[in-house]
């Protein structure tokens, strides 16, 4: 990777990513793609470039490849699980019309191509414990139908066409820096604003519903690790399994309460989010990306709880 193009720069996952490759890759150029309301600010404006980039214009991302030699594509754009449900045509075209434009874009110019992929592939028919790296995926919500169709064009455009796509499985991804925005896995970054605004924390997801989690470190790490791995020793490549922790809403309140002996918890349960998490793994078996490209996590909940409190008491207090 030299020259990059991160597309859907100022959401969740890539308003940090972006200004981790700046940061980590040099002699390149990291470039910020959005749409219009979602302009970059502060640090990823001001750190390189940014363009309008919407995935449903397969023009304007052509361009951007071509001004600035792009060699590799992180395409983060898509509505999350529970927005998803709410807006399933604007999520199909998204997640799959856009895919398709960068895919093409990709195999015409020769660009590698990450596509994040999800828990949210699988379904109730799923194994939940341990969940393999090769299994059934018949997912019930439309965010899990695009992100199982995401695995099978990538897969399909590199047998095919040769394009280099990779992507990682994503769990649950929990950061101090960015909100996310109608995942069904937020509750568990929402918990620690709630404690350290010293707050009551209403969950919308019900007691003993297990899911798994990341730490947002670790979550960039994967993004960036898979893309530079030795392509040689990739037997699979859209898309890993990753792991880290897997907790429930209980579990998570007891470990900040050890912060926050106050702290309070109440339920009430969003059935929506509540549908979207029983049809989803446990725990997710992540030994193809350890053996294959050397995935290793470096948080577990309560080193996690320990740095989260500590930047949030510092950007809310």
């Amino acid at each position: 990777m030299k020259n990059i193009l991160v597309i859907g720069s100022t959401g969740q996952i890539g308003s940090e990513l972006t200004m981790k490759l700046r940061r980590e890759l040099s002699g390149g150029t990291t470039v910020a793609g959005y749409i219009p309301g979602s302009e970059p600010k502060g640090k990823l404006l001001e750190s390189g470039p940014a363009e309008l980039a919407n995935v449903c214009n397969a023009k304007q991302i052509a361009d951007i490849v071509d001004k600035y030699d792009i060699d590799t594509i992180y395409n983060l754009a898509a509505l999350l699980s529970a927005t998803a449900e709410r807006k399933p045509l604007m999520a199909w075209d998204i997640q799959m019309n856009g895919l398709i434009n960068i895919l093409e874009v990709a195999r015409e110019k020769h660009c590698a191509v990450f596509t994040p992929s999800s828990i949210g592939s699988f379904g109730p028919d799923t194994p939940r414990d341990n969940t393999p790296q090769d299994t059934i995926q018949r997912p019930t919500s439309m965010y899990g139908v695009t992100k199982v169709a995401t695995e099978l064009l990538s897969d399909y455009y590199y047998h095919k066409y040769g394009v280099d796509t990779r992507s990682v499985r994503f769990p649950g991804l929990i950061s101090y820096t960015t909100l996310p925005g109608g995942g069904t896995t937020d509750y568990a970054v929402e918990i620690y604003y709630a404690a350290v605004k010293g707050e009551e924390f209403v969950c919308p997801i019900a007691p003993g519903t297990f899911m798994d989690m990341m730490y947002m470190p670790d979550a960039l790490n994967a993004a960036v690790r898979i893309m530079q791995a030795d392509p040689r020793y990739l037997v699979h490549r859209n898309s890993f399994n990753i792991a880290s922790m897997s907790f429930e809403p209980e579990t998570i309140y007891r470990e900040i309460k050890k912060h926050y002996p106050d702290f309070k918890i109440r339920y009430e349960v969003d059935p929506v989010r509540q549908a979207i998490a029983d049809s989803w793994p446990n725990k997710m078996d992540d030994t193809c990306a350890r053996k294959e490209w050397g995935w290793i996590p470096r948080y577990n909940l309560e080193t996690m709880t320990q740095d989260m409190i500590l930047h949030l008491k510092e950007k809310l207090l």
